[in-house]
């Protein structure tokens, strides 16, 4: 049910508000002009200007494994709707979804008059890379989005001169814990988007930053070594009934994943292990609960600025809040991240974690207690990224992801002077 709903009604939002922004950036282009220079005692000069948007070329779409649909939705209608044709290109892992999307598109277009080719499918084997780039690379392809990894999407970056480029990469989500007014609704919320899909994520969270002095709570102060216990038991609670929790959880997407959580044992002390379990209804599917490991931020901090994907999460011990917000700045700004989630009663807390999120340039979500997480975005009302770190170099949905998919041909010819009456 929730991989349906994000990839799903969710990106097909995300698509639907690609096409409006496409059309109001299409919409303020005149179609004709009347341009008139007075020249004195002489006539003057009087031209007529046509403007016509022009589509770039044909359009490349790269989905991803874990969520297929998400980016790929919103770049396909984007294409679409400034007259580009597209390329579907799903994974190799996660063809199904977008297949589907593809003939369902081909009929469309057929029955509306439209050739089927201006949408086609490129489904490859694995080990693809090779064709994939000389794809790439070519002059037709003259748009390109991509969801995956940042060693991959800093390729395309570079090898991709001819198109314009909208990628969405890896990032280093962080949570910052400063005081609250209670401890429970705080650390359910954290252990719910520590668990949402087993952070298979792009917004997941992963480091949660905790003053090791302790967090102030209206019941007094809360040790570190508590408030990374009451975590991890949340997250325990949260995952103890194997039929809910494989609903929460999904399935864990590919074999990296499980390497990686076997590798993350080897730093910090452990909080929580994970728990594999058995779904009820797929019973060849890998489903675990998340990892969640402590960590020093003057002594691990090689461990916690690179991305864990997957169920792995850090609490990690920081000198202040200060210090915290100056990591979670630092790293989304080198590393890249596309949300931060803060915890304070304080105001001036607050105003230092918006200059913070600033200078990061990274989506702020504050004190979330309730049915919302810092690892979703509702289309219409949420940017989903910003563009404005190594994340991501574009965001969902801006003018800006739409604006360079077309351009403007004009002409302009001599005309007689329009005489009003």
């Amino acid at each position: 049910m929730m991989a349906f709903q994000a990839g799903g009604p969710h990106a097909q939002d995300r698509a639907l508000e690609a096409v409006a922004y496409a059309w109001n950036a299409m919409r303020v282009i005149p179609g004709s002009a009347y341009w008139e220079k007075p020249q004195g005692k002489n006539p003057p000069l009087v031209m007529e200007k046509r403007f016509t948007v022009v589509p770039r070329g044909i359009g490349l779409v790269i989905g991803c494994c874990t969520f297929p649909t998400w980016n790929s939705y919103p770049g396909m209608f984007a294409d679409l709707a400034t007259g580009n044709v597209v390329i579907v290109k799903p994974h190799p892992a996660a063809i199904l979804p977008l297949a589907i999307t593809v003939r369902i598109a081909r009929q469309v277009l057929k029955e509306a008059g439209f050739d089927p080719n201006v949408v086609t499918l490129l489904a490859t084997a694995p080990n693809d890379g090779p064709m994939v780039q000389s794809l790439i690379t070519r002059d037709e392809i003259r748009l390109i989005d991509f969801t995956g990894s940042s060693a991959n999407g800093n390729w395309l970056e570079t090898h991709a001169p001819q198109a314009q480029v909208y990628t969405e990469k890896a990032g280093v989500n962080q949570v910052v814990i400063d005081s609250a007014d209670e401890l429970k609704p705080m650390v359910r919320n954290i252990a719910f988007s520590l668990s949402l899909y087993s952070g298979q994520m792009c917004t997941a969270p992963q480091n949660i930053y905790v003053p090791r002095d302790g967090v102030e709570t209206a019941e007094g102060t809360i040790s570190f070594d508590a408030v990374a216990q009451s975590i991890a038991d949340a997250v325990r609670k949260l995952t103890a009934d194997p039929a809910k929790t494989v609903e929460l959880t999904g399935a864990i997407q590919n074999r990296s994943v499980l390497d990686r959580m076997r590798e993350v044992s080897a730093y910090g002390t452990p909080l929580l292990d994970s728990a594999s379990i058995n779904h009820p209804t797929y019973p060849a599917a890998k489903v675990s609960t998340p990892i969640l490991r402590k960590l020093d931020a003057n002594l691990d901090e090689a461990v916690f600025t690179q991305e864990w994907f997957g169920p792995i999460a850090f609490v990690i011990a920081t000198d202040s809040t200060h210090h915290s917000l100056e990591l979670a700045a630092r790293i989304a700004r080198t590393r890249g991240a596309l949300t931060l989630s803060l915890y304070s009663t304080r105001d001036h807390v607050l105003e230092m974690a918006e200059d913070a999120a600033v200078s990061g340039g990274v989506a702020l979500s504050i004190n979330l207690t309730g049915g919302i997480f810092v690892n979703q975005s509702a289309a219409y009302s949420d940017f989903h990224a910003t563009g404005a770190n190594p994340a991501a170099n574009a965001s969902l949905c801006d003018a800006a992801f739409v604006a360079n998919r077309f351009r403007v041909a004009q002409s302009r010819r001599h005309v007689p002077q329009y005489e009003s009456t």
